[in-house]
């Protein structure tokens, strides 16, 4: 197995300029997610907001979880300009370099992270760093890991449609169901069903497209704060309904959770 400084030719005598960041999500937030950041084009902000002074030297090499095992995706090489304190954090000021940035998102390295730190100096684990996989395409989203794990933003759910991620298709496609979606900005929700061809997929596509599904409450929202407003909606799956269900049990289902939930009283669902 490849070492990553094989393929990222670091000089050993360099090596001690750099700080190895493998970034997670630590609060487990969707909008705090490093890899969903990333190909959202949002990483270089991300990571430079720290609460502490992590990052004292020239260089960053960044690795993101990708939720695999003791897997990493390459997130590119940084250059530290500057650092100033801002309220309860800090923030600095980097460049991504062009050094091996046609690897970003397409270099998987295996690492297994000693306890819980993030911030390591290179030069001590540069050997343990290996390649497990350059993938022709750079990965987009991370892969679908079971209908009771959804929980993905609108801008997140508008890349996996637009891109069609294989695992993320044949599994909204294969099952009918019960869905929520989350204003984050108020906490109100509306409870939607699934049923028909591509079930899931097809329905959420109409989402995906203008941000309403054609929901007379959610469509007036839209209408009045515009197609911007959908950033704030939480998409997750509440019940799947084995088959062969029909759409009357499918809409059944959906009513039964519009009464646990008082998506009617207090949320956004009008019926």
């Amino acid at each position: 197995m490849l070492k990553l400084l094989e393929v990222i030719p670091i000089k050993k005598e360099d090596l001690s300029k750099y700080k190895l960041h493998l970034a997670i999500n630590p609060g487990g937030k969707t909008e705090d997610d490093p890899f969903d950041a990333l190909f959202r084009g949002e990483f270089k902000d991300w990571q430079e907001w720290q609460k502490r002074k992590n990052f004292e030297r020239d260089y960053i090499l960044s690795l993101i979880d990708y939720h695999r095992p003791d897997e990493w995706v390459f997130g590119g090489v940084y250059k530290r300009k500057s650092v100033q304190k801002e309220e309860g954090h800090y923030k600095y000021h980097t460049e991504l370099l062009d050094f091996k940035k046609d690897l970003i998102g397409r270099l998987i390295i295996f690492f297994r992270r000693p306890g819980r730190q993030s911030y390591l100096n290179l030069e001590k684990w540069a050997d343990k760093l290996k390649v497990v996989e350059i993938s022709r395409k750079p990965y987009t989203v991370k892969e679908f890991r079971g209908y009771e794990e959804v929980l993905i933003d609108f801008d997140l759910l508008k890349i996996i449609i637009d891109r069609e991620e294989p695992s993320w298709k044949t599994a909204l496609s294969a099952v009918k169901g019960v869905y929520i979606i989350t204003d984050k900005s108020n906490g109100k929700i509306y409870v939607g069903s699934a049923y028909g061809e591509d079930s899931f997929w097809n329905r959420w596509c109409l989402y995906a497209k203008n941000g309403h599904g054609g929901n007379k409450e959610l469509k007036r929202i839209i209408g009045e704060k515009g197609l911007e407003y959908a950033s704030n909606f939480q998409f997750s799956i509440l019940e799947v309904v084995k088959p062969p269900a029909t759409e009357e049990e499918v809409r059944q289902r959906e009513s039964h959770w519009k009464n646990v939930l008082k998506s009617r009283e207090f949320g956004y669902n009008k019926n």
